[in-house]
C-alpha cells in the first residue's frame, strides 16, 4: 500500500500579493457550517439574502445580481460570451495585462473588435473614448476599472452616461475595486460588471460575483444566436438565482456561506468606511516605500491604494527576492505580468489585508530583503514614514 500524504499543515503565510488575499477569520468559520442541499428551502433563503447584501456592495438595485459559480475570470468571459453574438460590434480599452484578457475573450466571441491601448499605468482620457464610440458605434465596451497588473484605476463615474449617448452598454472589471474603492453601478450607469471572491471581499477564490442591468438583460433576451457556453449562459443560470430557482448546475454551498458571511462584514463596517480605511492605509504603505526608494508604476493621478505596484531597483533579483520574503518572513508579494514581468512587485493590501499590522510588516520584511540585495537605504526609514502618516491621521 502506497504512504499516504501527511496531515495538510501548510506553513503560515501573509498573502499580500495581487491576490488571493487572507480570508477573514470569520469567512473560514462560515466554511465550516455543515453542508445543506443546493435547492434547500433553507439554502435558497441564504442565496437571496446574499443577492440582496452584493447589491448594497455593488450599488445597485439590478436583480440579476448573484455570484457566478467559478473564479473572477469567468465573471469576465460570463459578461462578454454573453452580451457579444458573433458579428458584433465591441471596443476593448486595455492598459494591461487584463484589459489584455478581455480584448482575447471579445475575439473569441467573434466580435467585430476595436482595441484602444494607453501605456501601462495609465488610464484612459474620456474624450478618446467619445471619438472611438462615435466612429465605431459599438454594442459593448469593455474596460477595467482597477488594473491589477499596474496598479492603476481607470475613472468610470461619467462612463456609463457616455457609452448611453451612443447606445453602447459598458461592461467593467471590478475584480480588484469590489470591497477596496468605490463602485457604484448605478450611479455610473454601469450595464454589466463582475468581480471576484478572494479580494476585497476577504474570501477564498471561487466565485465572481456579476451584476447586469435591465438594459444589459435585455441585450440578452434579444440575442438571435445561443449563447456560445453552456455553463456560463444566464438565460438559464438566472432562473437558478432568480425567482424559478430551477436547477442549473450544483451551487458551492461551501462557497456561498463564505461570500455571505464576507458580504456581511462588509457592510457592517459601511462602504465609506471601507473605503477610507483602504485610502489610510495605502497612504501609510506609499510612503513607506517611496522613504526606501521605491517608485510606482501607475501615475499618480490614477493608483490604486489597495494594489501598490512599483518597480524593482536596478540590480536586485525579483524571484530571489520575492523567494526570501516568503521562506523567511512568510510573506508573500506578487511579480509583474506581461510588460512588467520581472520588472515590478505587485503589493496588495486588500479586505482584511488592508490594516497597519500588514503595511509595517511587509516595508520591515522588504528592507530587510532589500538590503540584503546591496540596496543602499536608511534603516528603519520605511517603517518610520508609515508611522508618521498613521500618527497624523489618527
Amino acid at each position: 500500500m502506497p504512504t499516504l500524504p501527511g496531515q495538510l499543515t501548510p506553513a503560515p503565510r501573509l498573502l499580500l500579493g495581487p491576490g488571493p488575499s487572507d480570508a477573514h477569520p470569520r469567512v473560514l468559520a462560515a466554511m465550516t457550517t455543515p453542508l445543506l442541499g443546493h435547492l434547500d428551502p433553507q439554502f435558497l433563503e441564504l442565496m437571496a439574502e446574499t443577492q440582496s447584501m452584493l447589491r448594497e456592495v455593488f450599488q445597485t438595485k439590478n436583480p440579476l445580481t448573484f455570484p457566478i459559480s467559478a473564479t473572477g475570470t469567468a465573471g469576465m468571459e460570463a459578461c462578454l460570451v454573453n452580451l457579444i453574438e458573433p458579428g458584433d460590434v465591441a471596443v476593448v480599452c486595455t492598459m494591461g495585462y487584463f484589459g489584455n484578457r478581455m480584448v482575447d475573450i471579445a475575439n473569441r466571441c467573434g466580435a467585430q473588435l476595436t482595441v484602444l491601448e494607453a501605456p501601462w499605468g495609465e488610464s484612459f482620457d474620456l474624450q478618446r473614448i467619445r471619438e472611438t464610440l462615435r466612429a465605431v458605434r459599438p454594442k459593448v465596451l469593455g474596460i477595467v476599472h482597477a488594473e491589477t497588473s499596474t496598479g492603476a484605476q481607470q475613472d468610470i463615474s461619467q462612463l456609463g452616461r457616455l457609452c448611453h449617448e451612443f447606445n453602447t452598454l459598458l461592461v467593467t472589471d471590478c475584480v480588484t475595486s469590489l470591497g477596496c474603492t468605490p463602485v457604484k453601478l448605478d450611479e455610473w450607469e454601469v450595464d454589466a460588471a463582475f468581480s471576484c471572491s478572494q479580494k476585497g471581499l476577504s474570501c477564498p477564490p471561487g466565485l465572481a460575483p456579476l451584476s447586469f442591468s435591465p438594459r444589459a438583460v435585455d441585450a440578452l433576451k434579444a440575442r438571435k444566436t445561443k449563447v456560445r457556453s453552456w455553463y456560463l449562459d444566464l438565460t438559464s443560470i438566472m432562473n437558478y438565482w432568480g425567482g424559478e430557482r430551477s436547477y442549473h448546475h450544483t451551487a458551492p454551498i461551501t462557497m456561498v456561506y463564505a461570500i455571505r458571511e464576507g458580504l456581511r462584514i462588509v457592510l457592517e463596517e459601511g462602504l465609506e468606511a471601507r473605503w477610507a480605511r483602504h485610502v489610510r492605509n495605502h497612504r501609510a504603505l506609499k510612503a513607506g516605500l517611496e522613504a526606501m526608494g521605491l517608485t510606482y508604476t501607475a501615475a499618480p493621478h490614477c493608483q490604486l491604494p489597495q494594489l501598490n505596484a512599483v518597480r524593482i531597483p536596478d540590480g536586485v533579483d525579483d524571484v530571489a527576492s520575492r523567494k526570501k520574503l516568503l521562506q523567511e518572513f512568510g510573506i508573500e508579494i506578487g511579480g509583474g505580468l506581461g510588460d512588467f514581468k520581472g520588472k515590478v512587485w505587485r503589493i496588495g493590501i486588500m479586505g482584511h489585508n488592508s490594516r497597519p499590522s500588514c503595511v509595517l510588516q511587509v516595508l520591515a520584511a522588504l528592507e530587510s530583503v532589500l538590503l540584503s540585495a546591496g540596496v543602499k537605504l536608511t534603516a528603519g526609514a520605511g517603517v518610520a514614514a508609515a508611522e508618521e502618516v498613521y500618527a497624523t491621521a489618527a
